[in-house]
């Protein structure tokens, strides 16, 4: 009897942990970046000014604060590759552009600061501060910034039938363990990390284009032949802007508080596409947790790569080639709203972790969904057939092959090699663990994973951790054995 009522009081303190999934607050005492940016469509550039309420969230006293100047990597004869060799034609449709960033008149309390651009290519800004800046103490940095934007389909840059303006501002370096983190940018993955912030910003642009951003208009005005949008954020890691003059839109809201708005212009079906966003919000927040924010945004926009996740906003390639492949990129690129959004990570180091799980957590919604008529079983099998076909023909051609998973960026020899570790057996490892544990464990992993780290940066060790107490099971040796290389894997 003792027994049972044990067992009964821990299975109704796992249904409170559960049934308050998401229903968190936002973190207090954040970053806060007020941005005025103004558009010019003749020049493909932008003008801004920036203040940063900056709040050092270490433990350590600063003297310092560094910022990624990620528009940098764009330059001429710049040190980092925005893309691979394999994609640079479609990259650069109409061929090679440059784009940068320039920053002056840095300011901090409002008095003139020592500035520096340095780390290992221009890609860092690194402000003074006169006086020490303790733990949970703030400083407002002010400065001014000029970007030109290239001629290229990818996150930054302009294309065709849209503007992509993304990571384009001075935003903070994570700091950790006694140091700034400043990684180079990167062709493979997604090279950026951040903590969450507020932002609030002012976005002036010509009147015949639409916008799309990672915030919630709080204004709107119509100035000559431009307007002017007031946009917020709350508990954000990232801000970005998509502009078309093509732009179509559909809106709607979801369970009577989230907006759901899509900008597209090649979407034959525009209203199957909303039911599908509508879909993944509503089965993602039972399996997984609330979506915390007031609005998401899908845009269609011409971009190298199938798709992009940006908080409150993603990015869906106009050059995939079906609307099935479309609609897989959507359901991924949403998944990231909690597996990166919500729950951080550093996407340099440690890409697996969100890209893995997202790509783990896009075929278990095709399996709940058979009117896709795409099973869990079948991805995995293909998958697993890819997996096995590329790693033969790269040792064949190079003689060995690195298989483990949690490697940086920049130790992944070539793209391929970076999608097959961290996407597609980052996938296989996930699948394995469900198999393992069943179904309705692994789901009580991802929400005791998603409650418990929220508007917080997870680790391999966190993660880890975090889905054996969530299954009851002790899966170290499991991952272990997946991240580093030692698993096995044959096709089927």
């Amino acid at each position: 009897m003792k027994k049972f009522l044990c067992y009964a009081f821990l299975l109704c303190c796992v249904f409170l942990l559960f049934a308050c999934s998401g229903n968190f607050d936002y973190k207090q005492n954040l970053t806060t970046y007020n941005l005025d940016v103004e558009y010019n469509d003749d020049e493909k550039s932008l003008s801004g000014s920036e203040i940063i309420s900056y709040v050092n969230s270490s433990k350590n006293v600063l003297k310092n604060v560094k910022f990624h100047l990620y528009p940098n990597a764009f330059r001429e004869n710049a040190k980092a590759s925005v893309v691979s060799k394999s994609n640079e034609t479609k990259a650069y449709p109409n061929g090679k552009s440059y784009g940068n960033i320039s920053v002056d008149n840095v300011k901090v309390e409002n008095e003139n600061s020592n500035f520096e651009i340095c780390g290992e290519d221009e890609n860092i800004l690194n402000v003074s501060l006169d006086d020490d800046l303790y733990p949970n103490d703030k400083v407002q940095i002010s400065l001014n910034f000029y970007v030109k934007l290239p001629n290229i389909n990818h996150r930054f840059g302009y294309g065709n039938n849209a503007v992509n303006v993304c990571n384009f501002y001075p935003i903070a370096c994570v700091y950790e363990n006694d140091d700034f983190v400043t990684k180079l940018y990167n062709s493979n993955g997604d090279p950026f990390y951040s903590e969450v912030a507020n932002y609030n910003v002012n976005i002036k642009y010509p009147s015949d284009f639409i916008i799309a951003t990672s915030g919630t208009k709080v204004n709107e005005t119509k100035e000559n032949e431009s307007n002017k949008v007031s946009v917020q954020a709350k508990c954000v890691r990232d801000f970005a802007i998509v502009l078309s003059n093509k732009f179509e839109t559909k809106s709607s809201t979801y369970n009577k508080k989230i907006s759901i708005n899509y900008f597209y212009y090649t979407d034959p079906t525009p209203e199957k596409t909303m039911d599908l966003i509508n879909e993944v919000l509503r089965f993602f927040e039972e399996k997984v947790g609330e979506y915390p924010y007031s609005q998401i945004s899908v845009a269609e926009t011409n971009f190298v790569h199938g798709g992009m996740e940006y908080p409150n906003l993603v990015l869906i390639s106009d050059s995939l080639d079906s609307y099935d492949t479309y609609q897989m990129v959507i359901i991924h690129e949403l998944l990231h709203q909690w597996w990166y959004g919500v729950v951080g990570n550093n996407e340099f180091n440690e890409g697996w972790i969100d890209e893995g799980l997202t790509e783990f957590c896009t075929i278990y919604f095709y399996e709940k969904h058979p009117e896709f008529n795409k099973t869990m079983d079948r991805m995995v099998k293909a998958s697993t057939n890819s997996y096995t076909t590329f790693m033969k023909v790269y040792k064949d051609v190079l003689g060995s092959v690195d298989t483990s998973i949690n490697r940086p960026l920049d130790a992944f020899k070539t793209e391929p090699e970076y999608v097959y570790n961290t996407y597609v057996k980052g996938m296989l490892m996930f699948a394995s663990i469900y198999n393992v544990v069943g179904e309705k464990k692994f789901v009580n992993a991802l929400k005791y994973y998603y409650n418990s780290n929220a508007y917080e940066i997870v680790n391999e060790q966190i993660l880890i951790n975090c889905f054996s107490k969530g299954t009851g099971r002790d899966l170290e040796n499991l991952f272990r054995s997946w991240l580093d290389g030692k698993v096995v894997i044959v096709g089927m």
